[in-house]
């Protein structure tokens, strides 16, 4: 017996040894912690040369020169606050969303603060958020058209109406989408400066929300809850923000409860912006599986459903994100990161229609990319989701502001003949816009980039971006400083030192780009021409080793003392990128990227269109220089080896490139990223000269003697509203009111309308006000423009209108009311339709 028992014991320890053994293995495939958050902004010190000098000009120009922009917004909220004491002789101009573009710069103002502390800024800020708050009535409500009742004097319905009284229109009035941005401005400012004042102003409209919404209010919508989701989605993702400062569960509930109705409640009807996909509500959010309609609002939407999953802990939106993040990752993302290819909707068209010189891609839908796929990878812990985010932001984003922080891109084409205006009736940069969503967009995003580089959790510190910089990260088991050194995204030298606070155990993850890989970013949609992945390598302590690649990171599971090195050398070569063979537009043709970044080529370095060029697909001698003066001094050029067509004749030709992100700072240029390979494809037309007689007839009220009517249809592009080296036509009215009748292709859907009016020449001036009506069935109808539009007469520039929907019709009618006693002029007017109709 004593044998038996002696047996057993020895069988015993043998199973504990070998348990032990297993258990001490498995450390080397280390565990994720069940959530993960970023080291915030604040907390992330940087000390690089790409985003410090960006910093510097969000300080010192972008954010002074768009605050200045958005005084208009201000001075409306003044009146809106002396309205309610009393005063109602000098009343706001109604607008449905003008404030939400001021949050927004307050926002970027709000995160410099804080690495920037400036006295005059802040009390600038402090002064406009005791205008915020006296222009706010005592329920919570804020809405300076309702609350003034100037709303009277705005369309009440349709794509750009207000509704008639407070969130009767909520599917276009974008109430609920200017308070989510204010509280995200008013977070941002209480976490950098400590004050609450504003911070309670957002909780008192919020609470405010909550009972109109889901509970009812005697004072709106009858007492009955309103129960419908906002057309414009934001306030959703700033509602878990809100969660997050506060603690308070209402907001993550109402965020949840937000999300939860859209396409259940209420469902527009119609098309254009009133399709139910316009504003993804023609199906559940849980039940939508492909990215469609507005792509702003998809991607704020998006971004929402990954913020409530990853706080409540819910699954039901997980085959909903995952099949929407896979259709834009395959089949509707240019290779800049930009989303939402189709002009007339600001949004997603069909898989693989990715036009170049035709895409829309607003620098506002590559910000939601990049806030979206942040989300994800909290979400999920997953690499990819970074990789997008990053491809977004060095790109597409980046591209909307100029380096000197005061031009901006709304519309971000792949090419440009450097003449056609694509840029809201601009061929370049603009300084601002009528809807300044955009550049308020940029001088929020920015000083948001220092809170994207680390991540933790538990026993996990994350390496998402690289730039160089220093921080202290919270484990479980104590806090590690850390240090990074890097010329990223130029250089692919990453070093880091550790210092934990004592040696302890932790898994640390670097990012590995899929850019390192056989594609430059992730989905079907882009490959590297070779299929060649680069060879990275890691050394530990000056020690190259081998670690194992998980969901995207390389990971580091081990003792760490302080002083411990990190060095990832990630190769950067030159790559040639080839497109899926479903993207019509890319057929024959490659882009070049090196590192995380797209480069372009602009006909200011070429001396000649870059529509002249191709590029050979076999490069035999491709040069790296660092550009050592002029605007874009430090940045990385390349020079690769084409060929120009010119009067066909081909010739050997090397092409300089640029990044993508730094096109448009030397002057408008032609640009181009897809080049075709073979010179027999290239195809080039002079964008100053167009396609005479476009239109089916033209017909005016008047027209002086000496002008000609066959400049509306010439196709000849003046340079500035007094250029004299084209024709114009001019009215010969005595200041009475004048029409244009052109008449159309009635099979083809109208995209845009551009008007470039003359001044300034033999008595003309610009139109005190003007509209256009459409020819369908033998009846005159009047436009309804698209929802952000108005009627422009800006001078030396086109002034260009969109239909809310798409619009086939047999002519048009331009209705002009002149300056008293003036002309009105006209240099050209270039009508486009839509690539694929019905869009």
């Amino acid at each position: 017996m004593k044998y038996i028992k002696l047996v057993m014991n020895i069988l015993t320890a043998i199973c504990l040894v070998l348990l032990l053994s297993q258990c001490t293995s498995e450390k080397t495939v280390p565990k994720e912690s069940a959530k993960l958050e970023f080291v915030p902004y604040n907390q992330v010190k940087l000390t690089d040369e790409f985003w410090l000098p960006r910093l510097k000009v969000q300080k010192d120009t972008l954010v002074p020169f768009a605050l200045d922009k958005t005084k208009p917004a201000v001075e409306n909220l003044k009146k809106a606050a002396d309205y309610l004491k009393g005063d109602s002789l000098d009343l706001p101009f109604p607008h449905r969303y003008i404030s939400s573009d001021l949050y927004k710069v307050m926002e970027g103002a709000a995160l410099i603060l804080r690495e920037n502390p400036d006295p005059d800024l802040e009390k600038r800020m402090d002064s406009i958020i005791d205008i915020i708050a006296s222009a706010q009535i005592n329920d919570g409500y804020l809405y300076v058209s309702h609350i003034t009742g100037v709303s009277k004097d705005h369309a009440a319905w349709g794509g750009g109406g207000m509704g008639d009284k407070p969130y009767s229109w909520v599917l276009h009035s974008h109430e609920l989408y200017n308070m989510g941005h204010m509280y995200e401005a008013a977070i941002a400012y209480y976490r950098s400066t400590g004050k609450d004042k504003w911070l309670k102003v957002a909780e008192k409209n919020a609470q405010h929300i909550n009972k109109v919404f889901f509970e009812g209010d005697p004072n709106y919508n009858d007492g009955k809850p309103v129960e419908q989701a906002p057309g414009h989605q934001e306030l959703e993702l700033a509602l878990v923000k809100l969660y997050r400062v506060t603690g308070k569960e209402l907001y993550l509930q109402m965020a949840k409860r937000f999300l939860d109705i859209r396409g259940r409640t209420f469902k527009p009807e119609g098309e254009g912006v009133m399709s139910p996909t316009y504003s993804q509500q023609h199906q559940p959010v849980a039940e939508q599986h492909e990215a469609v309609g507005h792509a702003v609002r998809a991607m704020y939407q998006y971004s929402g459903m990954a913020d409530v999953s990853a706080e409540t802990g819910t699954t039901e939106y997980d085959v909903a994100l995952n099949s929407i993040w896979n259709d834009i990752a395959d089949t509707k993302m240019h290779i800049t990161g930009g989303l939402g290819a189709i002009h007339g909707i600001e949004g997603f068209g069909p898989s693989y229609v990715l036009p170049n010189k035709e895409a829309y891609n607003e620098t506002c839908a590559a910000v939601g990319n990049v806030l979206f796929n942040n989300r994800m990878f909290l979400k999920t812990h997953e690499a990819k989701y970074m990789d997008v985010a990053e491809v977004a932001l060095l790109n597409n984003s980046l591209a909307g502001v100029n380096l000197d922080g005061n031009r901006f891109f709304y519309v971000n084409p792949l090419e440009s003949d450097g003449i056609t205006p694509f840029n809201h009736g601009k061929t370049g940069r603009s300084p601002w816009f009528g809807t300044a969503c955009c550049p308020s967009n940029i001088a929020r995003l920015i000083p948001q980039v220092a809170g994207m580089i680390y991540a933790h959790g538990e026993d996990n510190l994350y390496v998402t971006y690289f730039a160089s910089s220093s921080t202290s990260v919270p484990l479980a088991n104590g806090t590690v400083e850390i240090q990074q050194e890097s010329d990223y995204p130029f250089d692919g030298h990453i070093k880091l030192q550790l210092n934990p606070s004592k040696k302890q155990r932790f898994t640390l993850r670097l990012r590995l780009p899929t850019w390192t890989t056989s594609q430059f970013v992730p989905g079907d949609l882009y490959d590297y021409a070779d299929k060649v992945a680069s060879n990275w390598t890691i050394k530990i302590n000056g020690r190259e080793a081998d670690y194992p690649v998980l969901k995207g990171f390389v990971t580091v599971d081990r003792t760490w003392a302080p002083e411990d090195t990190v060095e990832l050398e990630l190769p950067m070569p030159v790559r040639l990128n080839t497109a899926l063979e479903s993207v019509a537009a890319n057929r024959g043709k490659i882009a070049v990227t090196r590192g995380p970044l797209v480069y372009c080529a602009e006909g200011i370095d070429q001396g000649r269109p870059v529509q002249l060029f191709s590029l050979d697909t076999v490069q035999k001698n491709v040069q790296v220089d660092k550009i050592d003066s002029g605007k874009l001094k430090n940045m990385i050029s390349l020079e690769l080896e084409g060929k120009i067509v010119d009067k066909g004749m081909v010739e050997d030709k090397n092409i300089m490139m640029i990044p993508y992100y730094a096109w448009n700072n030397r002057g408008d240029s032609s640009m181009m990223v897809w080049f075709p390979t073979d010179s027999n494809s290239v195809s080039y037309q002079d964008g100053r000269i167009l396609k005479g007689g476009r239109y089916k007839g033209v017909e005016a009220s008047s027209t002086a003697s000496h002008t000609d009517l066959a400049s509306i249809s010439n196709g000849l592009r003046p340079m500035s509203s007094n250029d004299k080296s084209v024709p114009m036509w001019a009215s010969n009215g005595n200041g009475r009111p004048q029409w244009i009748r052109i008449g159309l292709d009635p099979k083809k859907f109208i995209q845009s309308i551009k008007v470039y009016w003359a001044t300034e020449i033999a008595g003309t001036a610009l139109p005190s006000n003007w509209y256009v009506e459409y020819l369908k069935d033998g009846q005159w109808v009047t436009m309804d423009l698209y929802v952000t539009d108005t009627y422009g007469s800006e001078r030396d520039q086109y002034n260009v209108i969109h239909p809310d929907r798409p619009l086939q019709c047999e002519a048009i009618r331009i209705n002009i009311v002149p300056q008293t006693e003036k002309e009105i002029g006209i240099l050209d007017v270039d009508i486009a339709y839509e690539t694929q109709s019905g869009l």
